[in-house]
């Protein structure tokens, strides 16, 4: 198979899967216990705090271990029902795990206001600015976006918060491993994080707080990080991404342009077999290896079956379920048509894709397009 959907998730990267093995195997104490096992495991959970720290430039002591971005997110979000200011502004084109849970939301009392992006998803800090209140309480932008790649001007918002004194998160977990990311120069008091977007296992996390920043928990019954998040904790995802967010930052410089050389090669090529493909991207302020490309009346299910067939894994632009494809909202926030909308497909190339690969993905679309409209 070959895969083109690292956005979604990423492999794990061979020394962190034997890191989880050897941890898994050597090291399984519970960390919480005070025997010589059980340290063990702790010392191995604190490692991987300061590998996750070091990595976006921060101080141990200001990260978090969670179940994943989502619920750093979420922990975030809900701690503003015991804040004073109930109003959050965000952006039109946040993931779920943010509009579904400020939706959710409403009926404790927050209100939101999403500002517009542009045709290139991109946000007016301005917009921002003019939708603060006197009850707004958090500012939640995220870093890039995870469907069109757009990477937003954190560090203008930032400003801008920091000129009304209110509290500042983004949504980093596109981010880390393909560019780099800095706590301090970004000037943002909160970031969720996600290991199996950068290589590293699922089911783990991590939220960056500022210390001055007061939170309390969202899940209780322990006082497990910092007493922000009970339940033992997962030494062996935690391990492997500690390990991960080290290497993907280390390697960040090399992997840049590998991911920009294949994006490029795949649009030059996709431009030249179908002339009348249309990319929905910003120019230049977007994450490396990301393409959000439309087939003009091509619906995008019909398109990834025939991909699939052919061993090859996409995503699409918009939520597919039960056969009925709907519009994406985050390509509908940025002016595109529905009928365009279901004809988009998101690619996403990853450290381990080759040059050799771009061709095959463009032979397989190539055929695949011409199967379909053969068969209309």
């Amino acid at each position: 198979m070959h895969y083109f959907d690292h956005s979604a998730t990423t492999p794990l990267h061979p020394h962190v899967k034997e890191l989880m093995d050897e941890v898994g195997e050597h090291h399984f104490g519970n960390p919480s216990s005070v025997h010589s096992s059980g340290q063990k495991a702790r010392a191995l959970i604190e490692k991987a705090r300061g590998q996750m720290a070091k990595s976006i430039e921060c101080n141990s002591n200001e990260i978090i271990f969670t179940g994943g971005g989502t619920e750093a997110n979420n922990l975030i979000l809900w701690n503003l029902i015991h804040e004073h200011k109930k109003h959050v502004v965000t952006s039109a084109i946040e993931h779920p795990a943010i509009l579904t849970t400020l939706e959710y939301l409403q009926e404790f009392g927050i209100t939101y206001t999403a500002v517009g992006v542009d045709q290139n998803g991109m946000i007016d800090p301005v917009d921002v600015e003019t939708s603060i209140t006197d009850n707004t309480g958090l500012i939640t932008i995220m870093l890039a976006n995870n469907e069109v790649g757009t990477i937003q001007p954190i560090k203008m918002v930032s400003e801008i918060a920091r000129k009304y004194n209110i509290p500042f998160h983004s949504d980093a977990v596109q981010a880390l491993g393909k560019i780099g990311v800095n706590s301090k120069n970004l000037g943002v008091d909160m970031m969720s994080f996600s290991a199996h977007k950068f290589y590293g296992p699922k089911g783990v996390g991590a939220l960056y707080f500022k210390k001055a920043m007061s939170l309390k928990p969202l899940i209780l019954g322990g006082n497990q990080e910092q007493s922000l998040r009970a339940g033992t904790q997962n030494t062996v995802g935690i391990a492997g991404m500690g390990l991960a967010a080290e290497l993907s930052t280390e390697s960040v410089k090399n992997s840049q342009p590998h991911l920009k050389k294949l994006k490029d090669s795949f649009i030059v090529q996709l431009r030249s077999a179908c002339p009348d493909v249309v990319f929905n991207q910003h120019p230049t302020d977007c994450i490396p290896g990301l393409v959000s490309v439309t087939f003009p009346g091509i619906r995008n299910d019909l398109l990834m079956i025939h991909l699939d067939k052919k061993k090859v894994s996409v995503s699409s632009g918009s939520a597919c379920s039960s056969g009925d494809i709907k519009p994406s909202s985050v390509l509908s926030s940025m002016g595109v048509s529905d009928d365009l909308n279901i004809s988009t497909l998101r690619i996403s190339f990853g450290t381990g894709n080759t040059l050799a690969e771009v061709s095959i993905l463009i032979d397989a679309v190539s055929s695949s397009l011409k199967q379909i409209r053969s068969a209309a």
